[in-house]
């Protein structure tokens, strides 16, 4: 055809394309090696202050030992001490001007003073003091840079880094088991949760140092390998084998001092093996800075001139193209940004009949009644955009019926399933109160939680179906009662261990949705954590932000950041998807999001990693949601299984619920 001809002898200027590709391979060339540069540049940098820090790191982690020692009733540590109060103070005041370290040293150790001052007139609590200078420990190995640090670059450099992480792990790891050990030896015996910190912080070290003979060099292995195998080593460990055996809280009769000696001979080693692996990693940085640099260099001479080649031939090809193809390109435009978007956004959200949404003007016209110009092809393209413009909208108003015929269906189903399950919640009721025998009320329990469990499923899927929300109920509920209602909505109840709640009272019409929301956060706790390990239900008032916070904290595998942020975003709706379209496993999550955004502004759910492994939910109620307490404040209650509560929370369960299901049946 002529027109095709014409256009033939058009994209024969596209002769540049492969120089084109040339351009874009050489500016990615370019790309590289700049960050390349840039990555061993700052690589270098961080290196350096990492050192830095992990100077002040290995002096605080001496201080704390013998502090530790010193509670325990080891007066020949002060000389000792003292010397070593000043060099933390040195490097502290080298600290100063670097910004990143500055918050973390004003937040973690302005009452460093303090703790001093305690601990030399001996009213410290020795778990205390350990505590704090851990704590102070951990906060400056998170903010060292080398822990964030990652590239790709250099397989090397990246396994040097890696070894620098690890590294600080180990040693952080094996300086606590000193200052904790420390304290033990010189008090006699192992108190409270000595013993179990004491088993952690050795599995920590063992762990670190395995994952840092993975990447570390021979040499590196064979340095730390004889860090291990000195005399103080090996007397260090039988140290640690007669503390072990102390686990019943049997008397120890240990040398303090000599466990200092051969353990602070240990962790030196091990400050020096790290900083040689500093060494290593900053001089490979520099080796690749240098590398990056010439290669950058090179890289931009050609790439220039190939760009000045590039733009002469792109400029006379844009000239002969653009003309034909900007009238389509402006109908494309019309229909992708402004056309579809907003007919296909409106026969989703109407609650009609999709095929009725599609008006006379929301199906394109004709392309021959719109002559765009050019050649007879580009014609032909533009009769095939209409074309998929009218497909797209069809599918459209299709899957829009479907699916609101899915939800509705869903819906109805659920409702169903509300009125059969009140019915049958009623009846065990009656049994219950009729059944003297203690094994026949026994099952009528389990029979009583298991429809208990049905009901909470049924509720769920008016939730996601946008159905059925609860009516306000009259009469507020104890914060107490709520958690023990969501309690008897999961299977596994008798592993739930309910903390400290303290008292409070939630408004009526928030009492059902905060009790479901809880219930879905347990049996996400209960699901993902061993079978042996308990889940736990703590409640608090939070008077600086007017807030009563509901924490569930399990001890399971936990969650990646991103699958935390995920979920953080189902959870506020930002990143909520259609629950039809969601994938099963995060049904539970959509229906938290959504009725944390039906108890209204304020109310909030945050996800945080549990220390030790696994992850904890936390619930924010704003004040608007609670209820003024009756007569005077109680203490909050021991800690106790929630099967010894279950009574309670199914009856407080089975009345809410009632009241829930004939709402449900009448809507």
């Amino acid at each position: 055809m002529p027109g095709w001809r014409s256009i033939r002898g058009r994209v024969a200027v596209v002769i540049t394309v492969p120089i084109c590709l040339l351009l874009a391979v050489a500016g990615l060339v370019v790309h590289g090696r700049a960050e390349a540069l840039a990555d061993a540049r700052t690589t270098r940098s961080e290196v350096g202050l990492s050192l830095r820090i992990q100077a002040l790191v290995h002096q605080l982690q001496r201080e704390r030992g013998l502090t530790n020692g010193l509670l325990g009733g080891e007066k020949d540590f002060r000389p000792s001490l003292a010397a070593t109060r000043e060099r933390v103070d040195t490097a502290l005041r080298g600290m100063r001007h670097e910004s990143t370290v500055e918050d973390v040293i004003h937040r973690h150790l302005r009452h460093l003073g303090d703790i001093r001052a305690a601990a030399d007139t001996d009213t410290a609590d020795r778990a205390a003091t350990l505590a704090f200078y851990t704590t102070a420990v951990d906060a400056l190995n998170a903010v060292d840079p080398v822990a964030e640090t990652t590239t790709g670059a250099d397989r090397q450099l990246r396994d040097g880094l890696e070894a620098l992480r690890e590294l600080a792990a180990a040693k952080e790891a094996v300086a606590l088991e000193r200052g904790l050990l420390n304290g033990v030896f010189a008090e006699g015996g192992f108190h409270g949760r000595e013993y179990l910190t004491f088993t952690e912080v050795r599995a920590t070290r063992v762990a670190a140092l395995a994952r840092f003979r993975h990447v570390a060099t021979a040499p590196r292995r064979a340095t730390l390998k004889h860090a291990f195998g000195t005399e103080d080593a090996e007397r260090s460990i039988a140290y640690e084998n007669r503390a072990e055996s102390a686990a019943d809280g049997s008397a120890l009769h240990a040398d303090a001092g000599a466990w200092w000696d051969a353990m602070t001979v240990l962790v030196d080693d091990l400050y020096a093996v790290q900083q040689s692996v500093g060494d290593d990693v900053r001089d490979r940085a520099d080796r690749l800075s240098h590398d990056a640099e010439a290669g950058l260099a090179t890289s931009l001479g050609a790439g220039l001139l190939m760009a000045a080649l590039v733009a002469g031939l792109a400029a006379f090809a844009s000239r002969s193209l653009t003309r034909p193809l900007g009238a389509l390109a402006e109908a494309a435009h019309d229909v992708a940004r402004h056309r579809l978007p907003a007919t296909v956004a409106r026969i989703q959200q109407s609650p009609q009949d999709a095929a009725e949404l599609l008006l006379p003007g929301d199906v394109p016209d004709d392309p021959t009644s719109r002559p765009l110009g050019g050649a007879a092809e580009i014609a032909e393209v533009a009769a095939s955009l209409h074309q998929v413009e009218r497909t797209a909208l069809h599918l459209a108003a299709q899957q829009a019926g479907l699916r609101r015929n899915t939800t509705e269906s869903l819906a109805n189903l659920g409702r169903r399933n509300q009125n059969l399950v009140r019915r049958q919640l009623s009846l065990i009721t009656r049994l219950e109160r009729q059944e003297l025998d203690p094994d026949a009320l026994a099952e009528l329990f389990e029979l009583d939680h298991l429809a208990t469990r049905m009901r909470r499923n049924a509720e769920s899927l008016l939730v996601l179906a946008g159905q059925n929300p609860p009516q306000p109920l009259a009469v507020p509920a104890d914060g107490l009662e709520v958690v023990q209602s969501a309690v008897a909505e999961v299977e596994q109840y008798r592993r739930v261990l309910i903390a400290a709640v303290e008292p409070v009272r939630v408004r009526g019409h928030a009492v059902a949705d905060v009790a479901h929301l809880l219930a879905e956060l347990i049996e996400n706790g209960l699901t993902f954590s061993p079978p042996t390990e308990p889940v736990e239900v703590h409640g608090w008032y939070d008077t600086e932000d007017d807030t009563y916070c509901f924490a569930v904290v399990d001890h399971g595998i936990g969650m990646s950041e991103a699958d935390k942020e995920r979920a953080q975003a189902r959870f506020s709706g930002t990143g909520e998807e259609a629950f039809l379209a969601a994938p099963t496993r995060f049904l539970g999550h959509l229906v938290v999001g959504r009725l944390a955004r039906r108890l209204g502004e304020g109310a909030q759910v945050h996800l945080f990693d549990t220390t030790g492994g696994g992850l904890s939910a936390l619930l924010a109620l704003p004040g608007r949601l609670l209820a003024p307490l009756e007569g005077p404040s109680l203490s909050p209650p021991p800690a106790r299984p929630a099967v010894s509560c279950l009574l309670n929370g199914f009856r407080a369960g089975v009345a809410r619920a009632e009241a829930r299901s004939t709402q449900g049946a009448s809507s």
